[in-house]
């Protein structure tokens, strides 16, 4: 192996290495900030979600405007959705309490539907499905799950926002072992490449 292969298998390294350190630390700000004040953090991801959607409906009145190669219609029921996202997105922001609650709800509500959905699809898969136990016990664990999120969603919208927290939490600091575990293994790797090349 050349010095050039080497180097550039550091410098490789270096970048991995540098991209999991911040994807890391971000992930445990992240998860801090969600832990230690979980309804100002819902407030500004409801902020963000609600600056996402008067961008989108700007691009999509922009679309409606400007697309020469959409018929009317499309072009009308484009500029109409742009509408809606901007009004949506105005209203988030003239009240992101509320909007951060009505968010979680809608969040939780739907994550309390899907499960139920899913359980119910696996009930009728049960008799084409090998492990019948196991099927019968994930549709009833995801119907059960699924009502009691619908039955209590702020508790559960409260445990989702703490399970994400500590979720992020762990992870970045995973990802930050991750790096700098990361560039000893690439001392080692670049320290044998040299001494190969040597041979």
């Amino acid at each position: 192996m050349t010095d050039s292969l080497a180097s550039e298998a550091k410098s490789l390294f270096k970048s991995i290495r540098v991209v999991l350190a911040v994807s890391g630390v971000i992930a445990l700000i992240a998860g801090i900030v969600l832990l230690v004040w979980p309804a100002k953090s819902a407030v500004i991801v409801t902020g963000i979600f609600a600056t996402y959607l008067v961008i989108a409906g700007l691009v999509y009145i922009g679309l409606g405007i400007f697309s020469r190669v959409k018929g009317g219609w499309a072009r009308v029921g484009h500029i109409v959705l742009g509408l809606v996202y901007i009004v949506a997105g105005v209203i988030a922001f003239a009240n992101l309490g509320v909007a951060a609650a009505t968010l979680a709800l809608v969040v939780v509500i739907f994550i309390g539907i899907s499960w139920i959905v899913d359980g119910v699809v696996a009930l009728s898969l049960l008799g084409k499905d090998g492990s019948r136990v196991w099927t019968l016990l994930y549709a009833l664990l995801s119907i059960i799950a699924g009502i009691v999120v619908l039955f209590s969603p702020l508790y559960a919208a409260a445990v989702l926002w703490l399970v994400l927290g500590i979720s992020l939490v762990v992870l970045g600091i995973v990802q930050i072992v991750r790096a700098i575990t990361l560039g000893k293994d690439a001392k080692e790797f670049v320290a044998s490449a040299k001494a190969d090349s040597a041979l």
